[in-house]
């Protein structure tokens, strides 16, 4: 695509400001102007609600995206733009409900061992190429070559047969009941014309892709921008927002300033910046927040690996130590809830009987004490055999939610003796020199919690390889099992009590320290309207979000 958009990106606003001359007081005094006209317009918009395209949004996110292919992409970032270019089969609705997206419809049979799915005729490749069966059966085959490095493979692997009998119905049989199975096939659809034969860990479609969705790739500016813009001819009909720009900015206070100075249309705030930012009336006016429970929480993991993290007791203490309420209330300013396993508190897997380990540092230290590191040689921090109680958390830049926890995690492990040092690097950086490497003591990170409890690529044993999600390294026989079990069990009554029996077993090792759910806090400017609450979050209908024509701020 040759579009390009005609306003330069500013991220440093306060050193413009300390630049500006008489005439760029001028300026900056048309432009405020300019800005309380878009609030005057907002405040007199009145019935003018007719949906219209154009417009462009600009979202802020912290870090740069690492692959654009989503069999290959397991970052956030990633998968954040990526789900605008790529359609799955399937996907939740904003029920989070099952619900058909490149497959019109789909029957399981009664033993649950066959999905034979009814493709849409009406969808096409961006580059115009018709969208058919063997494009799912090609990335179906992708997905289960031991070439391919996805950390996906395993739900795929499952599959005994897949067929495409013709250009508009999809088979699928396996091997013994998968419960995960029917939403697996949310996986996005790569394009068969395109990748075939090809190294997909090289393709250029990793950073320029090409899919079936409702915008398509424009231009990726390393570490500054992505952009994207509508599909014309996409197959539920083009977005009414012609164009989105994915500005990277790594430090959320940066992005807060570039939000406020117009900057930027959309970000997940901090709870500092909800609480207590954004109440001023020019804010309020210019913007409209949402407040919900996040699909995700934050853990302090350690890898397994390291001698000093083998004896649960080391880990239990340190989970002792760890006052998780002062993390809620100090560091979420009460906008989320402690954390105890694995899955969203009230939903429906999440084992509600788990203990709490409670702040209790004195047992922390017996533990210690148990596990034989004690201070020897009076210096203040424990050692055993002649080695100190000593490690580093690493985390990522920009996720002051996840620095300032280290903070606060590290003076309280500093209490008990235990000699800890936080660094913090940039996103791209710690996955692929630190975490994906397995070169790392301990790492604060967050997970997203899938609606299905289907937690085999995490947790199991199998994943502990090179690039797997089991990057701490978890080995027990017994999860295995059940997670074994829990993905081959379709009785909702009876996955419950393998899940819940998996989260007790957690509870015990406590290979990671669960730390909080936080409450997710995006906020996005008046002028987008359209916006639907729902238990999925507000995303779920983003196509048909619009700017009225008067309030429209980029033409192009």
């Amino acid at each position: 695509m040759s579009h390009r958009l005609i306003f330069k990106f500013t991220s440093e606003p306060v050193a413009i400001c300390r630049r500006l001359t008489i005439w760029g007081l001028l300026i900056l005094m048309l432009l405020l102007v300019g800005c309380r006209q878009q609030e005057v317009l907002l405040e007199k918009e009145g019935d003018d609600t007719t949906p219209v395209p154009g417009d462009t949004i600009i979202t802020g996110t912290i870090g740069d995206a690492s692959n654009l292919l989503p069999m290959l992409s397991t970052d956030a970032s990633s998968t954040e733009v990526s789900s605008q270019i790529y359609n799955g089969l399937i996907r939740y609705n904003k029920d989070l409900e099952f619900e058909g997206d490149l497959a019109e419809s789909w029957q399981i049979s009664d033993d649950g061992l066959e999905i034979v799915f009814h493709l849409r005729h009406d969808v096409r490749w961006q580059d115009g190429e018709p969208f058919t069966s063997a494009d799912v059966l090609f990335t179906y085959q992708l997905l289960v070559d031991p070439e391919t490095p996805t950390a996906y493979s395993e739900r795929y692997k499952q599959v005994s047969e897949a067929l495409a009998p013709d250009p508009y119905t999809f088979i699928v049989r396996y091997k013994k009941p998968l419960a995960s199975a029917l939403i697996s096939w949310g996986m996005g659809i790569h394009p068969k014309h395109l990748l075939e034969g090809q190294e997909i860990a090289t393709s250029p479609l990793a950073r320029a892709p090409i899919g079936t969705g409702p915008y398509r790739f424009v231009e990726w500016v390393p570490g500054e921008k992505i952009v994207l813009e509508r599909n014309e001819d996409y197959f539920e009909g083009a977005p009414y927002i012609k164009r989105i720009v994915y500005r990277i900015i790594p430090d959320l206070t940066t992005m807060f300033l570039e939000l406020q100075s117009g900057g930027l249309d959309q970000m997940g705030l901090t709870p500092l910046q909800y609480a207590r930012q954004t109440k001023a009336p020019g804010f309020v006016r210019r913007f409209n927040k949402y407040r919900y429970p996040a699909f995700a929480y934050t853990y302090l993991g350690y890898n397994l690996n390291k001698p000093m993290f083998q004896d649960r007791r080391v880990r239990q203490a340190l989970s002792y130590a760890i006052n998780k309420q002062e993390l809620v209330d100090g560091v979420l300013l009460g906008l989320g809830q402690a954390a105890n396993g694995p899955y969203k508190p009230g939903s429906w897997p999440n084992n509600a009987k788990i203990k709490p380990y409670p702040y209790d540092p004195l047992k922390a230290k017996t533990l210690l004490d148990e596990a034989g590191w004690s201070d020897h040689d009076n210096d203040g921090i424990r050692d055993k055999d002649g080695v100190p109680l000593a490690f580093t958390i690493i985390t990522n830049q920009g996720n002051d939610q996840r620095i300032k926890s280290g903070e606060i995690i590290q003076r309280r492990f500093q209490e008990i003796g235990v000699d800890v040092k936080l660094r913090v690097i940039e996103w791209a950086s710690l996955l692929k020199e630190f975490i994906n490497p397995g070169n790392f003591d301990a790492t604060i990170m967050g997970w997203t919690v899938p609606i299905d409890p289907d937690a085999y690529n995490v947790w199991h044993s199998s994943k502990t390889g090179p690039n797997g999600l089991n990057f701490i390294g978890f080995k027990n026989d017994r999860v295995d099992e059940l997670l074994e079990q829990g993905r081959s069990t379709f009785d909702q009554d009876q996955r419950k009590k393998i899940y819940d029996e998996f989260q007790e077993i957690l509870a015990e090792e406590q290979p990671y320290a669960f730390l909080f759910v936080p409450d997710a806090l995006p906020v996005v400017a008046r002028r987008f309207h359209g916006i639907e609450e729902a238990p999925s979050g507000i995303m779920h209908n983003f196509i048909r979000w619009y700017v009225p024509e008067a309030l429209q701020k980029y033409q192009r």
